[in-house]
């Protein structure tokens, strides 16, 4: 009896631990998400506010890019795909420290919001964003429900709005944004709950092995997949809400 009292003892000593580590887990995925949004939004803000920063990039009066606007328009997108592929060969700390370039590259894609939008626009849908996102966030937490499933039918959805979305910056069909920007919303949504679930899961299944350099890149990798979810429904929420200047 002793002995089982003994394991029972070590079992919930060890489960309290789990428990402590996830939560500091997806503590370090929310913080180093919020301080890329904060550079995000302050590489734009301090852009768009510019004209002079801002005509590097694009036509002051139309906002068409130019070559570096171009460039910069599609650079995430590639830093993704390069991130991907080179974290396994960064540090925690390197992987940290690209992470923010990348969300100081994605201000400058998004600067000319601040002047398509009113201020006050802009500020309604982050904040209609934020709340979403927080619920469905802590929905995927912490329903009991498998939804690892969704995983394949929402990338397939994000493949068929990039290609969608570069079709279209061709065409310039409102009825097509329209469509891309409602699509965009109920797939980012999605990927809300699937990545903030995948976390967690992905946590527990090698928190036993003790590697703290891989659990930090985890927490960054987390941290980039709830980044991407939440700019890219504030974009779609922006282009269905968003009043125009």
């Amino acid at each position: 009896m002793a002995e089982f009292d003994t394991i029972r003892t070590a079992a919930g000593t060890r489960a309290a631990q789990i428990d402590a580590g996830l939560r500091a887990h997806m503590n370090k995925v929310y913080s180093t998400m919020s301080v890329g949004m904060l550079l995000t939004f302050a590489v734009a803000w301090a852009v768009g506010t510019s004209p002079q920063l801002l005509g590097v990039f694009r036509d002051p009066v139309t906002l068409q890019p130019n070559i570096l606007g171009w460039i910069v328009m599609f650079a995430p997108l590639i830093m993704v795909f390069a991130f991907g592929a080179a974290v396994n060969r960064l540090s925690a700390a390197g992987a940290q420290l690209f992470f923010y370039a990348f969300a100081s590259v994605m201000g400058l894609s998004l600067s000319w919001i601040f002047v398509a939008f009113t201020g006050f626009s802009i500020a309604q849908v982050f904040l209609v964003t934020s709340i979403a996102f927080a619920g469905l966030s802590l929905w995927g937490y912490t329903t009991k429900k498998d939804i690892s499933g969704w995983g394949a039918f929402l990338i397939m959805g994000v493949i068929g709005l990039i290609v969608a979305s570069i079709i279209n910056i061709f065409l310039g069909s409102p009825a097509i944004m329209f469509a891309i920007s409602i699509l965009g919303v109920l797939i980012f949504a999605g990927l809300t709950a699937y990545d903030t679930q995948n976390i967690k899961t992905t946590y527990l299944q090698h928190a036993h092995t003790g590697d703290s350099e891989w659990l930090g890149k985890a927490a960054i990798m987390g941290a980039l997949s709830l980044y991407l979810d939440f700019i890219n429904m504030f974009m779609f929420l922006l282009q269905l809400m968003g009043n125009r200047e």
